[in-house]
C-alpha cells in the first residue's frame, strides 16, 4: 500500500510513519494502544523527533489534554487520535502471533462528532506559526468512510459525516441545530480522503485511516 501525501509530523512525512506503523501494528487493542504504537513508529522513522503523551493545553481558560505532542527540528505537531471498531477477532503476525478481540463500539454518530470536535480543538491549540496539527482516525467500520445511501433518512449527525470525498467547512449543526451544545465552528475547510491501512482475515478485517492536517496559525502582517 502506498499512501498519498497526507501531511507531515514535525517535518516528517506522515506516510512514512504510517508505513512503519502498519508493518509493526496492523491492528490495535484500543485508542491508547494506537497512540503508543504511533509514538514508537515515529521514533523509529525519525529518532530526533520527541513524542509526549497527554500534554496539558489551555482552551478558553479550560485545562485540556492533547493526545500526542511531537517536537522536531522543523517545528512541532499536535495530534489527536480516534480509534473506532466493529467486531473483529483474529491474530496479527508477530513472534508469537498476537490475538485481538475487538468489540462493536456502536455509536458511529458520536464517533463522527468527536472527530470533528478534535479538528476544532486543534485549530484552537495550533496558535503559533511553528505549531501545526493532525487529526488521525483509524477504523474498520465501513460506515465511516462510505457515503450514506441515496434517499436515506436524515440523521442527527448528517452535517458531521466524514465519508470519502466529503468536505468539512463552516458551522456544523447537530440534529439541524436542535441541540446547540454540539454545534461546532471550523476555521478552515477540509477535504476528506481515506487511506488504506491494513487487510486482515475475516469480516471486519479491512482497516482504513483518515488524516486531517490542521494548519499553523498565521502571523499577522
Amino acid at each position: 500500500m502506498t499512501p498519498q501525501d497526507v501531511g507531515t509530523i514535525a517535518g516528517i512525512p506522515l506516510g512514512a510513519v504510517m508505513d512503519a506503523l502498519r508493518q509493526a501494528r496492523p491492528v490495535f487493542h484500543s485508542e491508547a494502544d494506537l497512540q503508543h504504537g504511533f509514538a514508537r513508529a515515529l521514533w523509529e522513522v525519525a529518532p530526533d523527533v520527541r513524542s509526549r503523551l497527554e500534554v496539558p493545553q489551555r482552551n478558553l481558560g479550560r485545562r485540556e489534554h492533547l493526545d500526542l505532542l511531537c517536537l522536531g527540528p522543523e517545528g512541532q505537531t499536535l495530534i489527536e487520535f480516534k480509534y473506532f471498531t466493529r467486531s473483529w477477532t483474529g491474530f496479527a503476525p508477530g513472534f508469537p502471533d498476537e490475538e485481538y478481540r475487538l468489540r462493536d463500539q456502536g455509536a458511529d454518530d458520536v464517533a463522527r462528532y468527536r472527530f470533528v470536535e478534535d479538528i476544532v480543538r486543534l485549530e484552537k491549540f495550533c496558535n503559533r506559526p511553528d505549531q501545526d496539527g493532525l487529526a488521525l482516525f483509524v477504523t474498520n467500520f465501513p460506515g465511516l468512510w462510505n457515503a450514506p445511501k441515496p434517499r436515506s433518512r436524515p440523521t442527527r449527525d448528517r452535517q458531521f459525516r466524514i465519508h470519502e470525498g466529503r468536505s468539512l467547512t463552516g458551522t456544523l449543526l447537530w440534529a439541524e441545530g436542535t441541540y446547540t451544545d454540539n454545534t461546532q465552528h471550523l476555521r478552515d475547510s477540509y477535504d476528506l480522503t481515506w487511506q488504506p491501512y491494513s487487510e486482515l482475515a475475516g469480516p471486519g478485517g479491512t482497516f482504513r485511516y483518515l488524516a486531517v492536517p490542521v494548519a499553523a496559525a498565521q502571523t499577522s502582517a
